[in-house]
């Protein structure tokens, strides 16, 4: 084995080397300890702060939090410790790769923790093990040398295996950071007293814009892509982007006015067309509404700017309903009317006030038609059902105090009779 080490130029370790790297365990297991401990104590403190700031909830940042911070302190109290004195070769690569584990397993906790992908967070949490355990023992030059040598020229651009490694790193590390910081200005937006929902909702998409906005011109400057490269393609790019993206940028355009003129709420209740239900969510591309059958409308936001469109809840959530009753022309209207009336107000979701009424509105072909009129503060839990409620405690009433129901009737008026029937063959006339 020494042998074998000395002709690829490697020392075999000394006495002094081993009881170097037996103190480097030992420094390992004693940062252990108290990161454990101090975890711990701060873990549960730090959990909660998550779940109130983050929304953190189930198998997301909040429960990691104790594994986190144990991670995160055993990992730098090691690098204080690396860098506190120079170490022989065997003590820093125990160092090294006990630093390297604690981030490894603290990036992956991270990234597991905002519902990234499994593979991408377990090249990521590999990708930073591989590279501090370089840097700890002797730096990332060998390393990053021998991934840019494999790799071609395309004009003045080099694209090796390191430059693809730095992209895919920048990009999930950005993608993390952005999901983060939504996730935390919307818990934070929520939770502020002075906007109602549907500013909550606008200052949420705002802060989103903004927030990829900002991470993909870092994400330009910290891989140095140099923008000005790329002036002769950006006209005929940008235009082919416009004509290929321009319902996406309109139905864009149309939610964040939606939002601003605030015509249309989340909890709304509007008709589309055919579509009656209220509103769901208010999406960067369309609005979801959820109709009394649980179906769900996606209908693209400039619809809703450019099509007629129903609110029952623009400026009031009270609704008139009208709903038909016709009786039969014999019976008591007064006494008709009155047992409508108390139909419609025995109701628990009809409002007193406006009470219910009732309106003779025409003399049909076979009933007297009329309407009931009642308010509803709640159109969101249904019209049908409250319409059926009082039809059938009508048709009870009605039973009970002798109200007919009207029913098609025909008069067959007869001017005059033939004198006599035409004999056909075979037939005998009678005497």
């Amino acid at each position: 084995m020494r042998n074998w080490l000395a002709g690829l130029g490697v020392s075999w370790p000394t006495g002094s080397d081993w009881i170097v790297a037996a103190a480097a365990v030992a420094a390992v297991a004693l940062a252990w300890l108290i990161a454990h401990v101090t975890a711990r104590k701060i873990g549960p403190w730090l959990t909660e702060f998550s779940e109130q700031r983050a929304g953190a909830r189930g198998e997301t940042l909040g429960p990691r939090m104790c594994d986190l911070t144990r991670y995160l302190i055993f990992a730098l109290l090691l690098a204080i410790i690396l860098n506190a004195d120079a170490w022989r070769p065997l003590g820093e690569i125990v160092l090294g790769i006990a630093i390297a584990g604690g981030c490894a397993l603290f990036v992956l906790g991270i990234l597991r923790g905002l519902a990234m992908p499994r593979l991408i967070a377990f090249l990521l949490a590999a990708v930073t093990f591989v590279a501090l355990l370089t840097r700890a023992v002797g730096g990332l030059k060998p390393v990053t040398d021998t991934l840019n040598r494999v790799g071609f020229d395309a004009g003045s651009m080099r694209i090796s295996l390191l430059s693809l490694v730095q992209i895919a790193v920048t990009v999930a590390a950005l993608y993390a950071i952005v999901k983060l910081l939504n996730r935390i200005i919307a818990t934070s937006i929520r939770r502020a007293s002075g906007f109602d929902p549907t500013q909550q909702l606008l200052a949420q998409k705002l802060a989103s814009v903004a927030i990829v906005i900002a991470a993909f011109f870092i994400g330009i400057d910290v891989l140095g892509i140099d923008l000005t490269a790329l002036t002769v393609f950006s006209g005929a790019f940008g235009l082919a982007i416009g004509f290929g993206l321009q319902k996406t940028f309109g139905n864009l355009m149309a939610g964040i006015i939606l939002l601003m003129d605030r015509s249309i709420k989340p909890g709304d209740v509007i008709v589309v067309g055919e579509a009656v239900g209220h509103v769901n969510k208010i999406g960067v591309r369309a609005v979801s509404i959820v109709t009394r059958d649980g179906k769900e409308h996606l209908i693209p936001n400039e619809n809703l700017m450019t099509q007629e469109v129903e609110n029952w809840s623009y400026s009031s959530r009270d609704v008139r309903v009208h709903i038909p009753v016709g009786v039969a022309y014999s019976c008591d209207l007064a006494l008709a009317q009155r047992l409508m009336v108390e139909a419609a107000a025995a109701s628990d979701r009809v409002l007193d006030a406006p009470a219910p009424k009732v309106w003779l509105t025409a003399f049909g072909e076979n009933s007297v038609n009329h309407d009931i009129l009642i308010w509803l503060k709640d159109p969101e839990a249904g019209i049908g059902s409250v319409r059926s409620e009082i039809l059938n405690r009508l048709w009870v009433l009605f039973k009970e105090n002798g109200v007919e129901l009207p029913f098609p009737q025909r008069d067959v008026r007869v001017k005059e009779w033939p004198a006599s029937l035409p004999v056909t063959a075979g037939q005998q006339t009678q005497p």
